[in-house]
Order: structure tokens, then C-alpha cells, then sequence
């Protein structure tokens, strides 16, 4: 009897959420995945490592980050053609949001490689949770653009819209996008979260400028999250309207 090879069945990719920052918030899922995958891409191999450490899981690590990722989304689609499921980790939160991974995984539908996701924590939508803004629609646009001009254009772009604005930030160029904020989109209700799950977490909510106050000198640290109210349809109607008359929350 003859029988026909097929060749080695295709791998999994499986797109891992893992905490923000309280190891706590993994899941079980993600636990036994990451032991039972046979390779692990992480964006940073030393946080992740250090995540694996304190869970007793062994298995290899490569990397994957911004920089190296034209490159080394070929050797993980090799190893996945030959069998192997492979586990895409981001530095934290859930993969593809605002970083590189969204490249292997458009490359994993065009080899048609099963995709599975592992749902968990992920930034975005944690800040969004305790923001007290609307949420039933909102604008995500990844980290602000370091020069203060395309951070004013792109800001000028979405100042007609009415969906919760979101925006990550780093530490040292928050004073900088805080008056950019204010002086393109006005005094709105604003929330910066901080270091959310971690020890020194902090919410502050408030009106652009009164947390503008509130941070002053403050040299912060950590992981930044800007949610800015959208343009209110009172607004709109009181620009348009050119009258108080026209003051309608609808």
C-alpha cells in the first residue's frame, strides 16, 4: 500500500495578551499557550522573558519588534509552514495595537496560517474603562507625533470629531502635547491615566488645563494614556448658529 506524504501540517499563530504591568491579570489561557507553543515572538524578549520567569515557562524566545520585523516575519513564517505554532507577545498589552504586529499577522492570512487570538489585557481599553467618557464610539490614534507640528495638524484633524479621543504619550513630551491639546482642541474634559495595574498608578480627570496645573513641574514616569472628550454638539450648534439660541445637548 502507497501512501501519499501531504507534507507537515501548517502551524498556528496565536496573538497572546499578556498584563500591562500586574502579572496577576494573565490568563489562564495565555499560560498554557505560551508552555505549549514551540517558539514565542515577543517585541521586548527582556520583559517578556522576565514574565516567563515568574511562571516557570521555558519555551524559546525570538524577537520581533519595529526595526527587525521585515526580516524576521519571514524566518517565524518558515518555522510556521513547517509545523510549528508560534505565540506573537507585544512589550505588554494585547499585540497588533499600536506596534509591529499587525505585519505577521497579514502575512500569516496570506499563507493562509490558522490565527488564533488570546484575549487579555490591553491598554487602550483599560484606560477607556475608568475614563468616565463615552465610549460607545472613540478614536484611537497610537502615540502623538513627536514634533509639535504634526502633533498640532494631526490634532487640528480631528477637532470636529465626537468620539472619545485616545492617544498614548511619553513622559517627556507630555507638557509639550498638553498645551498643543489645549491651544488646537480647547478646554475639554480630558483623563490621563498612568502606570495603570502597576504600584504608582494614577488617574487624573479633569479639564485640559486643570490638569495641565496638576502635572506643572511633575516629572512623571511610565506608561501615559490621553483621553479627550470629542467635540460636544453644543459646541457645533453655538459655532454654527452663531447664537446662544442654538445651545441644544442632543
Amino acid at each position: 500500500m502507497v501512501s501519499l506524504s501531504l507534507g507537515p501540517k501548517k502551524g498556528t499563530l496565536f496573538i497572546v495578551s499578556t498584563p500591562i504591568g500586574n502579572l496577576e491579570d494573565i490568563t489562564l489561557r495565555a499560560l498554557r499557550i505560551l508552555k505549549e507553543v514551540t517558539l514565542i515572538a515577543a517585541e521586548d524578549t527582556r520583559n517578556t522573558g522576565l514574565l516567563l520567569k515568574h511562571f516557570a515557562i521555558q519555551t524559546p524566545l525570538t524577537s520581533y519588534f519595529e526595526g527587525n520585523e521585515l526580516k524576521k516575519k519571514e524566518f517565524i513564517l518558515s518555522r510556521m509552514k513547517q509545523g510549528d505554532s508560534i505565540a506573537l507577545v507585544s512589550d505588554a498589552g494585547t499585540p497588533g495595537i499600536s506596534d509591529p504586529g499587525y505585519r505577521l499577522i497579514q502575512l500569516a492570512i496570506e499563507n493562509e496560517i490558522p490565527i488564533v487570538p488570546i484575549p487579555g489585557p490591553s491598554a487602550v481599553v483599560t484606560a477607556l474603562s475608568v475614563a468616565g467618557l463615552p465610549t460607545d464610539g472613540f478614536l484611537f490614534k497610537g502615540f502623538l507625533p513627536h514634533k509639535s507640528k504634526r502633533r498640532r495638524d494631526l490634532l487640528g484633524e480631528l477637532e470636529e470629531v465626537r468620539e472619545t479621543l485616545v492617544f498614548y504619550e511619553s513622559p517627556h513630551r507630555l507638557s509639550e502635547a498638553l498645551n498643543d491639546i489645549f491651544e488646537i482642541l480647547g478646554d475639554r474634559p480630558m483623563v490621563l491615566t498612568r502606570e495603570l495595574t502597576k504600584a504608582y498608578e494614577e488617574i487624573i480627570r479633569g479639564k485640559v488645563s486643570g490638569i495641565k496645573r496638576q502635572i506643572g513641574e511633575r516629572r512623571l514616569k511610565g506608561e501615559i494614556t490621553l483621553l479627550i472628550s470629542g467635540k460636544t454638539r453644543k459646541k457645533r450648534d453655538r459655532e454654527i448658529g452663531g447664537s446662544g439660541d442654538r445651545e441644544i445637548d442632543r
